[in-house]
């Protein structure tokens, strides 16, 4: 008897067994078949362009070499892509055709590239460096007003970016940290040893700012950093993104290439690729993973006073990154008396808040409503509900008796900031690109016959390749020059 239901068990277990694996095999094979109905694959898709530099590049030593290469690499760019692609009337919004609005080398100056901008006697040195998928064009209004303001600005191109989409499969994190020291070190030799350098980065190029000041940490041989400024910094990502791995190795097999990609759309942006690939993804949790390590073994050792001075800058809601990252992840394992949090609050405006799915300023009630935290709190939010005008919540650090405290009640200012109509949120593209970007904005201050920031087409759903949600979403900072003035404030500040 104990050996039939032992024996009605086993046979139970494996039939279960084999229901879970069937489903799964199922699942997977549906989701090969829905990948693989995308849209083809073109040239700047799959080229591999070998003279993109890589950490283990030995010839490349200093940026004046990393420049030299970047040189090679737009030549075989142009010859192996640009020289190849299709030409005609239905190609005018691709980047890769020669001459067409989207071409980023038909304007005055190709933002994809690095830039230097020297003063001829600089106060100090900024590195800026410029997000996932994206390009040093992102950050070149900061990068004129740092100059304005004295600093020499070196506007890095990270590996894998600023060419073409295919770029972004083939490179790593370490690829990307390996430039941002060669970068750091020029800034410091064309400055002096003696001046302050500070680093702003943007989304994955925060991370990378982060990653940097750890290293240099431990490796006094780097520039030390005085500061660091973060904007919709992407210092924790889903965990979810630890699988992409696996389907970034299916697509080598023949016929499932388009494994490699999460999205794959037209590329239209000359500064900015639409196609992402799945190994991007994979680079960013890696980054995030190795940060928490380092942070890890800087608070066993008790150096984490020693972590640079940090301005980070986010909306209340992303759908790239995790805000919340910044301080469980960040500001939580460090300790620096001036490290600052400016938080730009949704539209509270009575017209939307029906429409709110779930309110995102849930996510920070306990840090809104804690009685002592380690950095200064800046919230951005509406004056009242019936009101577009923002006023500025701040919760300051203060000292009592030697211990540095922040205050348990925020104090409130008035601003000039008033939400634009028809803007409900900021959104994580949107931070580094003010209202009047020739791209991007709503207002360009010259129109280059592109205007991605004023993307409005209406017609029937399912038709176009373009999702709507890239429509809706926000390009543009309509209070980036409140968000630019708190910058240079603060890396003015710097001792």
């Amino acid at each position: 008897m104990k050996r039939t239901i032992f024996n009605l068990f086993k046979a139970t277990i494996f039939k279960s067994l084999q229901i879970v694996i069937s489903s799964v095999i199922g699942a997977a094979i549906l989701y090969i078949y829905l990948m693989s109905t995308r849209p083809d694959l073109n040239l700047w898709h799959t080229i591999k362009l070998d003279e993109e530099f890589t950490a283990e590049d030995k010839a490349v030593s200093t940026f004046d070499d990393y420049l030299a290469l970047e040189n090679r690499l737009f030549d075989q760019l142009e010859q192996e892509v640009y020289d190849k692609s299709a030409t005609g009337p239905q190609y005018a919004l691709n980047r890769f055709d020669a001459g067409s609005l989207a071409d980023p080398t038909s304007y005055a100056r190709n933002w994809n590239r690095s830039f230097i901008l020297a003063p001829e006697q600089p106060r100090g040195g900024v590195l800026l460096v410029h997000g996932l998928s994206d390009s040093p064009y992102s950050l070149r209004t900061v990068a004129q007003a740092l100059f304005d303001q004295g600093f020499y600005v070196l506007g890095l191109r990270m590996p894998g970016h600023g060419t073409a989409p295919s770029g972004l499969i083939h490179t790593s994190w370490q690829d990307m940290a390996a430039a941002v020291r060669l970068a750091a070190t020029h800034v410091s030799q064309n400055i002096g040893s003696e001046m302050p350098i500070s680093i702003v980065g943007y989304s994955m190029g925060a991370a990378q700012a982060v990653n940097y000041a750890l290293t240099a940490l431990k490796d006094h041989a780097l520039p030390q950093v005085s500061s660091l400024v973060l904007i919709s910094p992407a210092i924790g990502v889903s965990s979810a993104a630890s699988l992409a791995v696996w389907q970034s190795r299916l697509s080598i097999i023949p016929g499932l290439e388009k494994l490699a990609w999460n999205d794959i759309g037209p590329e239209y942006d000359p500064y900015k690729y639409n196609s992402f690939a799945v190994n991007a993804g994979d680079q960013m949790y890696r980054l995030t993973q190795a940060i928490n390590k380092k942070l890890s073994q800087l608070n066993e050792a008790g150096r984490q006073g020693e972590f640079p001075r940090t301005l980070a800058i986010m909306s209340v809601i992303d759908a790239t990154v995790s805000t919340q990252a910044v301080v469980t992840h960040l500001f939580d394992k460090v300790d620096n008396s001036d490290n600052q949090l400016v938080i730009y609050d949704i539209n509270r405006n009575e017209s939307y808040t029906p429409f709110i799915k779930k309110d995102p300023i849930d996510d920070y009630r306990h840090i809104l409503n804690h009685s002592s935290l380690n950095f200064n709190l800046t919230l951005l939010s509406d004056q009242s509900t019936d009101t577009d005008r923002l006023v500025a919540h701040k919760w300051v650090r203060v000292s009592e008796n030697g211990n540095p405290e922040a205050s348990t009640q925020p104090t409130t200012e008035s601003t000039d900031l008033i939400w634009p109509r028809h803007v409900y949120s900021l959104s994580h593209v949107a931070l580094p690109f003010p209202p009047n970007d020739p791209f991007y904005g709503a207002t360009p201050e010259h129109s280059n016959g592109l205007n991605i920031g004023k993307l409005e087409t209406k017609g029937e759903k399912g038709l176009l390749n373009i999702a709507a949600s890239d429509m809706l979403r926000l390009r543009y900072n309509p209070f980036y020059n409140n968000m630019q003035s708190t910058m240079i404030s603060f890396i003015e500040s710097a001792p």
